[in-house]
């Protein structure tokens, strides 16, 4: 296998069916499919595509979003679970490796959810399971802290990829953090709208400047490619959460959507953006137009010094309790085949620098 692939790669700006879990899963794996027949070889789909992004929690003060809650804790997935299942049988049909952002519930909690990304080889394999960080904002009222296990870069036939969700593209140590782990492919994902404040006093967010500021900056840091994809909202979607506030259909239209990109090492973009228009971005890729760019300012090589700046990740999976089994529990879990997603692991510490 070459270590300089190139091939054609995928980012989704599509919308969800609105907190239809099913319904949703069946419309990614109907995408993935799509993308194999333009020959894409990676797919990337927005910020918790399965089953929908909150946004509801910048419309609405939260004593009137229960009902929202409980739906979207109700639509989460377990990873794995029979939902990913069926995008991992996609994606080994198609020979797909897709990035799919979830909504992921736990067994240990019924009303804990995480902002996840999943990464699913084209063998079908779960690569990489990522929760987000910190949710920012108004998010903190949905999503609970992630963990730094998913802060790796999984080594693939299409070269080292890696992937930060939304806001995560600004925080610099977890950008080094793949850098330093060679990261030639970077997946960044984002809502299909994100409201700050009201259109009519001004000075609302810009998504769409936001995401070009942090894809370019992360490209031309670790001088490799970056596949951006962002959600859409659809007219089901505007229209559900028009209903909420008489307010909030205004507010929706007057604030930036999401823009997906596909970008080359040197920070700028492949092609055209997607930002009005639900559909598949495509760029075509080339791995060896990673090495060039290294020459001028390679962070994690020659352009740094180790002997003064020094980070250490953990990556440990934090998990609400670990068990010390006794005999007799491991013989009779081994027997009925239990393997729990909330299983304690080891601690894994990266060290980088020194």
């Amino acid at each position: 296998m070459s270590s300089f692939p190139a091939y054609k790669v995928a980012a989704a700006h599509v919308a969800p069916v609105f907190l239809d879990t099913d319904k949703t899963i069946a419309k990614a794996c109907a995408l993935i499919e799509e993308a194999s027949r333009h020959g894409a070889k990676l797919i990337a789909f927005p910020e918790t595509y399965i089953p929908a992004f909150p946004v509801w929690a910048a419309l609405r003060a939260p004593i009137h979003n229960h009902d929202l809650f409980k739906r979207l804790a109700a639509s989460s997935i377990m990873v794995p679970g029979p939902e990913i299942a069926r995008v991992s049988a996609t994606a080994r049909r198609c020979g797909v490796v897709v990035s799919l952002g979830v909504n992921e519930g736990t067994k240990a909690s019924v009303g804990c959810i995480w902002n996840s990304n999943v990464l699913i080889g084209d063998d079908g394999a779960i690569l990489n399971h990522h929760r987000k960080l910190v949710p920012t904002f108004f998010e903190k009222l949905i999503w609970a802290n992630g963990d730094g296990a998913g802060l790796r870069v999984v080594e693939t036939a299409l070269g080292r990829i890696g992937m930060l969700i939304c806001g995560e593209n600004t925080n610099p140590l977890a950008r080094y953090t793949l850098m330093a782990q060679g990261e030639q492919v970077h997946i960044s994902t984002y809502p299909p709208v994100w409201p700050t404040k009201d259109p009519k006093a001004g000075g609302n967010y810009n998504l769409e400047n936001a995401i070009r500021i942090r894809a370019g900056a992360h490209s031309f840091e670790a001088k490799c490619f970056n596949v951006v994809a962002a959600g859409y909202m659809d007219k089901a979607m505007r229209e559900t959460l028009s209903n909420l506030d008489p307010n909030a259909g205004r507010i929706l239209d007057g604030s930036p959507r999401g823009a997906s990109m596909i970008l080359a090492p040197t920070g700028e973009p492949i092609g055209k953006t997607m930002c009005e228009d639900e559909g598949i971005l495509y760029a075509d890729i080339d791995l060896s137009a990673c090495v060039e760019p290294k020459q001028f300012h390679d962070v994690v090589g020659y352009y740094n010094r180790f002997d003064i700046f020094k980070l250490t990740v953990n990556r440990s999976a934090n998990r609400p309790i670990s068990f010390e089994a006794e005999i007799g529990d491991e013989i009779a879990d081994a027997a009925a085949g239990v393997a729990s997603e909330d299983t304690d692991e080891s601690p894994r510490v990266l060290k980088i620098g020194g």
